[in-house]
């Protein structure tokens, strides 16, 4: 039986590390397919990234031919791997990252190269001890100089690459002229090669299937006018779809987590919009481009579109807050809300449209519909003092009160209790009125017993009015972001039209038909939107 049993734990031991390595191996087997995939999806998400990664190759190829064929090697030698090195540092995705990059690389090493020699002409006459003076002297001097330039804001913007490169070639060239005698020779074939590799680079960057920062900058400011309009829309249809019944919980939570999309990608956006601004600077004008483009408007346009964007983040924080008003008071308001959203929406498409076709937008591109949405939003809520006049008459209650406890002889110790707790909040007035009631047994005097009778109802009717006040103080915080995301829009239609006027974008066709609408005068916009964005003060007029 010991034998049998052993045999068993031998073979049960087996089975178990047979099943694990073939999990194992299974596993294994699946890694290569997952990574097949996820390559797959990032080049069908943009398939520049592939044609870029073969451009690549193809420049590494042509330049290896420099050290491979036997003709160039003799040439150049072993300085050949300069231009190798110089094709995988300046070959960037877009054509104005490598002119930069190439033309910095470029400008440095010449400058290096000249300064090298120069160095290198007045240390020719002199002893040994004394040339290495000179060199460490000036490999500190140029060296302290070359960084502290780096500091400079206008230099760490546009050149810091090239002192970079500037400081790495004169320090090479001037140190190895130390043991090395030919000097001049050396310097030649470092400016050939880094030569030859700039011009591989240029020709595959602007030749061969270019990608333009331009381009690049232009499409990202279109999509962020695109992204908001579908960001405004859903959060606002989000915000009054709490009130239908029988919702997808877990639809629910995807739609409100895809709200964000649209207005982080412009928060986001300011690090890459002035990169690709500066990269775009750098570029040759192409195709409709043949003066000076306005590249920086289009940041000073993102740094506007930000500021519109932190009152969507807010909305959607109105979306995701704990106190909320309840779905009976927000189905009040919901056609003017859900409308001014749609208008809202509708001018950043307009504008999206305006600068993706280089056109100019309407004259004056706030439409009439989005004029009167505000009104009947203004009209709502003028509609329904009572949600937002809670508290005038809770005070006028509370002076009730007390003018009734003061005429029924309750005393001036029973009076300014009255007037301590009328002033309290509904949450605390109740919690406390239980507590004590509660804790403290009743007193015996009948005039206690009456002066707390009286006061029950009078902190039921208080809580009450005031609990309708709260519950709809959060709608009158979504109200208010609405017409104040309007007053934002005009701020983003100024900015759009002073891209369009530098940019000499084309005229708007005749007989062009859009939402848009003249309303005559801004100033009767702007004067009833600064009214509409106190709705509490309006509704007490």
């Amino acid at each position: 039986m010991g034998m049998l049993a052993s045999a068993l734990s031998s073979f049960n031991k087996k089975s178990t590390l047979l099943q694990m390595l073939t999990s194992l191996a299974k596993t294994v087997g699946r890694i290569p397919a997952s990574w097949g995939r996820h390559a797959w999806s990032i080049g069908s998400e943009d398939p520049r990234r592939a044609v870029h990664a073969l451009k690549a190759g193809t420049a590494l190829t042509l330049v290896s031919l420099l050290y491979i064929l036997e003709p160039f090697f003799q040439g150049i030698g072993k300085n050949a791997m300069w231009a190798v090195m110089t094709v995988v540092v300046v070959l960037e995705f877009t054509a104005g990252a490598t002119i930069c990059k190439g033309l910095n690389r470029g400008l440095g090493t010449v400058l290096a190269g000249c300064l090298a020699l120069l160095i290198e002409l007045v240390a020719a006459g002199t002893g040994k001890v004394l040339r290495a003076f000179i060199v460490g002297a000036s490999v500190f001097i140029v060296g302290f100089a070359a960084t502290y330039t780096r500091f400079f804001p206008a230099i760490k913007k546009s050149y810091d690459y090239g002192v970079l490169i500037f400081l790495l070639t004169f320090n090479l060239i001037t140190v190895s002229s130390y043991r090395q005698q030919d000097v001049v020779s050396l310097t030649r074939d470092r400016l050939s090669t880094i030569a030859i590799g700039c011009a591989i680079c240029l020709f595959m960057s602007l030749l061969v299937l270019p990608n333009w920062s331009g381009e690049d900058l232009h499409s990202s400011t279109v999509g962020k006018f695109q992204g908001l309009a579908t960001s405004i829309e859903a959060c606002v249809n989000e915000y009054f779809r709490d009130q239908d019944e029988g919702d997808d919980v877990l639809g629910k939570q995807e739609a409100r987590a895809s709200i964000q999309i649209g207005y982080r990608a412009v928060l986001d956006s300011k690090s890459s919009d002035e990169t690709l601004a500066h990269y775009a600077s750098w570029e040759p004008r192409h195709s409709m481009h043949c003066y000076s483009y306005p590249w920086q408007k289009y940041v000073k346009l993102g740094s506007v579109l930000r500021h519109f964007a932190y009152t969507v983040a807010a909305l959607h924080g109105c979306l995701e807050s704990e106190v909320q008003t309840p779905p009976s008071v927000r189905s009040l308001f919901r056609g003017p809300c859900t409308r001014v959203a749609r208008e809202v929406a509708k001018v950043l498409q307009e504008l999206a449209a305006s600068i993706k076709h280089h056109r100019r937008c309407a004259p004056d591109v706030l439409s009439d519909h989005l004029h009167e949405a505000l009104q009947d939003l203004n009209s709502a809520i003028r509609s329904q003092p009572r949600l937002f006049l809670g508290s005038k008459h809770a005070c006028a209650a509370n002076k009730r009160v007390l003018l009734m406890e003061l005429n029924s002889g309750s005393g001036k110790l029973s009076a300014s209790r009255a007037a301590l707790r009328s002033f309290k909040t509904d949450a605390t007035a109740l919690s406390e009125t239980r507590n004590a009631r509660s804790d403290q047994p009743p007193p015996p005097s009948d005039r206690s017993e009456r002066s707390g009778g009286l006061l029950r109802p009078t902190l039921s009717k208080i809580a009450i009015t005031s609990l309708e006040f709260s519950e709809a103080l959060p709608f009158a915080a979504f109200a208010s972001l609405l017409v104040e995301m309007v007053v934002r829009l005009e701020l983003v239609i100024e900015e759009v039209k002073n891209l369009e006027r530098v940019a000499n974008f084309r005229e708007l066709a005749t007989g062009h038909n859009h939402l848009i609408v003249d309303l005559g005068s801004k100033e009767k916009t702007r004067n009833s939107n600064a009214a509409a964005l106190h709705p509490v003060s309006a509704a007490a007029e």
